[in-house]
């Protein structure tokens, strides 16, 4: 409602891109650039979707490739293989990321009308970093909940688990080869 007291639609703009055959969306506001594909510099001990680090313009700029972070089928780049960067909030910090999509499509704007919750899967399938479902005339679009797409936080504490999981494992194995010597 504006100071008038007429009610007004907020509108959101969304970049559209496609990922396998279907489209995905992100905010606008988060998108700093787009790019086209260039080579990375690896990182190792990285999660498999995190293809390595660019210099942006004096920024060193993690590169997700989100086939792999979606668990798709990995593609050759090519000519429309494009980067996304975007602004991401973790830990109360803003962290730019680039995103390797198969090609950028297009800017929709949508209220809040055009969007839809998205379905309870169970615990199978993880949907925790889609927002929702934005309805662009005949279409869907998968609106992406871009903070939690990459969540530092939750890959250093998979990393924990694993490797705490390890050493209990190898504990384990001490324990019973002592009790069988005993």
């Amino acid at each position: 409602m504006n100071a008038s007291g007429v009610v007004v639609e907020e509108l959101n703009q969304y970049l559209t891109f496609i990922l396998d055959g279907e489209e995905y969306g992100v905010p606008i506001l988060t998108v700093r650039g787009i790019q086209g594909w260039e080579k990375t510099t690896p990182i190792p001990n990285s999660p498999n979707y995190v293809m390595g680090v660019i210099n942006l313009r004096g920024e060193v700029v993690p590169i997700i490739d989100l086939r792999k972070r979606f668990d798709l089928e990995m593609i050759s780049y090519g000519a429309h293989t494009v980067v996304i960067v975007v602004s991401i909030e973790q830990s109360n910090k803003q962290i730019t990321v680039g995103l390797v999509v198969d090609a950028v499509s297009d800017v929709y704007d949508m209220n809040e009308e055009d969007m839809r919750k998205t379905p309870e899967f169970g615990a199978a399938v993880d949907s925790s970093f889609v927002k929702g479902l934005g309805l662009i005339e005949e279409k869907m679009v998968i609106i992406l909940e871009i903070d939690r797409l990459v969540d530092w936080q939750i890959v250093s504490e998979k990393d924990l688990l694993a490797s705490t999981l390890k050493i209990t494992e190898s504990d384990a194995g001490n324990v019973s080869a002592e009790a069988e010597a005993a």
